[in-house]
């Protein structure tokens, strides 16, 4: 009996423990039931204790990912596209702003982003946004106003 109240009194100090221990043995007897919850109490533990150690963790992963970036580089040189280094020849309206020879795809871009910074067409307030003149507002199909993601669909619609 002796014995019995030792431990009864060592109980109330280290409740939590103690509580967590009933859990676990309650469970054992279930086979399935007991590998979840001991996972699960485990997770709890260590995202309290090693917080301070993932920053660390994070900072050497994300060195590795540029180390092999860096290396890949040189050994695969990046080739274009031939569906975009093909001619094509702009329609007569679009030939106005750029020119009537057969251009790739991309220069005909590039020639179409000159003639609006040089007419300074580009709206102020959002920059994403191409404000017409007479020659573009026949390209963009009558709008006023595009955003620069629209202009190159509405501009390979006058390439062929």
């Amino acid at each position: 009996m002796a014995t019995a109240k030792k431990t009864a009194a060592s109980k109330p100090a280290a409740k939590k423990p103690a509580a967590k221990k009933t859990v676990a043995k309650k469970a054992a007897p279930a086979k399935k039931a007991a590998p979840a919850k001991k996972a699960a109490a485990k997770p709890v533990a260590k995202k309290a204790a090693p917080a301070k150690k993932a920053a660390p963790a994070k900072k050497a992963a994300a060195a590795k990912p540029v180390a092999k970036k860096a290396a890949a580089k040189p050994t695969t040189p990046r080739k274009p596209n031939a569906a975009f280094m093909k001619p094509l020849t702009p329609s007569a309206v679009l030939a106005a702003v750029v020119g009537a020879n057969p251009l790739p795809r991309t220069e005909v871009t590039k020639k179409v982003w000159e003639y609006i910074k040089k007419n300074k067409l580009q709206d102020e307030a959002n920059k994403r946004n191409i404000n017409a003149d007479d020659k573009l507002k026949a390209v963009f199909g009558g709008k006023k106003q595009v955003s620069m993601f629209e202009m190159t669909k509405l501009i390979s619609g006058h390439l062929s």
